[in-house]
């Protein structure tokens, strides 16, 4: 295939997450390498809708691969879920004369990318969320970022709760998808982890669960307890109180909140958003449209971006055994 490619356009959009500098930053220069003009729009499909868009150089993306959120800014766009925002949007594109689009987001990003496609624009995807929840790729960049700032909070809170023979619930993000639970709930050694993959919908048999469970400790010897909560799950503060209720012991709350968003990116997100976004330009190159980039079974590959959103995403069976071996839920 060849590609008649001459002018692109970047975005980031929905929540930021840490890495999508280094996305962009590889998008800009891989593309100026090959010869693109490039566009940066800013505030996501928000700003693309008033036409919040720059030209950018690779001095636009000097010094930011090692900074958190995102130098293109995001937000959320009601009016972008309507016909008549998807149809501006694509309109505005062809008035600054994009060839193609990448966006840089999570499967709602990607979904708006579905509808502008649909519009004749030229769309590719790159998988930028804490969330791990996109089910096309199994690793989405942030998420390295996010466990590590979780899992040293929770080392923190461990102490802590330790001194004062509490029981600690953490609440970390990760929206209906358990994956941050999940990781810092095994790196961190605590007593019991809760997911949305492996809840009953029954808060009350899940607390009873619980004090079951830190009885039995006691029983043991043990003087606090460590609870990683999901926020898909929700419902902490309620926990909290029936646990010190029905056991007597001090419980406390913490909810990590959108720090696991901030600071600055690991290796591992610098690296694979790079990768992932050299492998955008080169498909674009290649004269490939409508692509979505993922990390699958340790290789960097592509789907056909309707193929990509059919996808379904369940939590690895090995996770899930190892939970289940290791903590109580």
């Amino acid at each position: 295939m060849e590609s008649n490619i001459k002018k692109i356009a970047v975005l980031t959009s929905g929540g930021d997450a840490p890495g999508m500098n280094a996305a962009v930053r590889a998008v800009v220069r891989g593309a100026l390498k090959q010869g693109f003009k490039v566009l940066g729009v800013k505030r996501g499909y928000q700003g693309l809708l008033e036409d919040d868009i720059v030209e950018m150089d690779a001095a636009s993306v000097s010094d930011i691969i090692q900074k958190g959120g995102t130098v293109l800014k995001t937000a959320r766009s009601s009016r972008f879920a309507t016909k008549e925002g998807v149809e501006t949007g694509a309109r505005i594109l062809r008035e600054h004369e994009v060839d193609a689009l990448v966006v840089i987001g999570g499967d709602g990003s990607f979904r708006g990318a579905l509808d502008l496609s649909r519009e004749g624009i030229n769309l590719f995807c790159i998988p930028g969320t804490i969330d791990l929840d996109v089910a096309c790729t199994d690793y989405t960049i942030g998420f390295d970022t996010a466990c590590n700032t979780a899992m040293d909070a929770i080392d923190k809170i461990r102490d802590t709760s330790s001194s004062h023979g509490r029981c600690s619930i953490i609440e970390v993000m990760g929206r209906s998808a358990g994956y941050i639970a999940t990781h810092c709930g095994i790196a961190t050694g605590a007593e019991d982890v809760l997911i949305p993959e492996l809840y009953n919908g029954d808060i009350e048999e899940t607390i009873q669960k619980l004090c079951d469970h830190i009885e039995a400790n006691k029983g043991a010897g043990k003087t606090h307890f460590l609870v990683v909560n999901a926020e898909g799950i929700g419902h902490s503060e309620y926990m909290a109180e029936k646990i010190q209720e029905k056991t007597g012991v001090k419980t406390v709350v913490t909810i990590l909140g959108y720090i696991q968003r901030g600071g600055s990116p690991s290796c591992r997100d610098r690296f694979m958003a790079t990768m992932m976004g050299v492998h955008t330009i080169d498909l674009m190159a290649m004269g490939y449209s409508n692509r979505v980039v993922a990390f699958k079974d340790g290789e960097i590959v592509d789907y056909d971006i309707q193929k990509a959103l059919r996808m379904r995403k369940d939590m690895p069976q090995d996770i899930t055994r190892v939970t289940r071996l290791l903590v109580r839920f």
